[in-house]
């Protein structure tokens, strides 16, 4: 191995593998090689550019501590071979893509608010305490207990955190107004 992929490698925690492998089979569902292929890691490189920045037998030794912790589970059919997510898997999964999600700023304000109110219970206080924090790290402004306002669409990614967190309608809502009262304070910190 090169120095420049040596110091790449360095750099990289293993982490960022298995999320990029993670992330990829959570996309792409079940995906499938010619078992017969002599070159197996090639296979899996060729299939996502993103993995080019790593070294092959990283890779390959990745999947393979993936399957041995329950990730990821691979068959053989008919000569192909086929690895997706566990349920496990998915959850991980899950929490990487929740980890790195953010909304997107228009150019142009739609000039409506998107209230996000919960009622999450005492016995999924943990629940309550992470989305909350998820939420404030989101750069949502908290109006009142429980009670949070956002400018922008954010609709896909509160549907996203309703699924992750097991919450049902009754737990969380989205609500879309175009007033909600004095809001000189929230503009300003949204600077719009």
């Amino acid at each position: 191995m090169g120095w420049k992929k040596y110091k790449y490698y360095i750099k990289k925690p293993k982490s960022e593998i298995v999320k990029d492998i993670l992330y990829w089979l959570m996309i792409a569902g079940t995906v499938y090689f010619a078992a017969s292929s002599p070159r197996f890691t090639t296979s899996l490189l060729r299939a996502h550019q993103r993995w080019k920045k790593y070294p092959r037998k990283k890779i390959y030794d990745t999947f393979s501590h993936l399957r041995r912790r329950g990730l990821i589970e691979t068959r053989m059919e008919n000569g192909q071979i086929y690895i997706n997510l566990t349920s496990e898997g998915k959850k991980k999964a899950g929490y990487f893509q929740i980890n790195d999600l953010k909304i997107k700023r228009p150019k142009i304000w739609d000039r409506k608010w998107r209230l996000v109110i919960f009622d999450i219970s005492e016995l999924k206080k943990m629940h309550r305490e992470a989305f909350r924090s998820k939420l404030k790290e989101m750069g949502f402004y908290l109006l009142q207990k429980s009670v949070w306002a956002y400018p922008f669409d954010c609709e896909a990614e509160i549907e996203l955190l309703r699924d992750f967190f097991s919450l049902k309608e009754n737990d969380l809502r989205l609500i879309v107004a175009e007033k909600i009262g004095h809001d000189d304070e929230i503009k300003s910190r949204f600077k719009i």
